[in-house]
């Protein structure tokens, strides 16, 4: 014969099988919260940490990209500037010689 009474033993089973059921409806509510938080998430249109750190990421490069063009376009500028000088100075001289001259005469 078994030192406990039949009583005990049931109290045992009955106190298992609870906490397991108890074990289930946390795991159920756990995932009913998950669903509810992703889907308010979803509706705020929140963006996710790694499509924002990409989208960062994207914009310092453009940013950077936008600068150094900005700089090559300034040099370009200076260049032309600097050749329109040039060019001008060249043909001054020659204006001022052609515009002294008589046409010449058709034989």
């Amino acid at each position: 014969m078994s030192d406990r009474p039949k009583l005990f033993d049931d109290l045992a089973g009955v106190a298992g099988g609870a906490i397991s059921a108890l074990a289930g409806l946390r795991d159920e509510a756990e995932a009913i919260m998950r669903a509810r938080i992703d889907d308010t998430l979803r509706r705020l249109d929140l963006v996710r940490r790694d499509e924002f750190d990409a989208m960062q990421e994207l914009a310092t490069k453009a940013r950077e990209a936008q600068t150094a063009a900005s700089e090559e376009l300034a040099r370009t500028a200076a260049r032309l500037a600097a050749l329109e000088h040039r060019v001008a100075a060249l043909e001054s001289p020659t204006d001022a010689r052609d515009a002294g001259a008589e046409p010449e005469a058709a034989p």
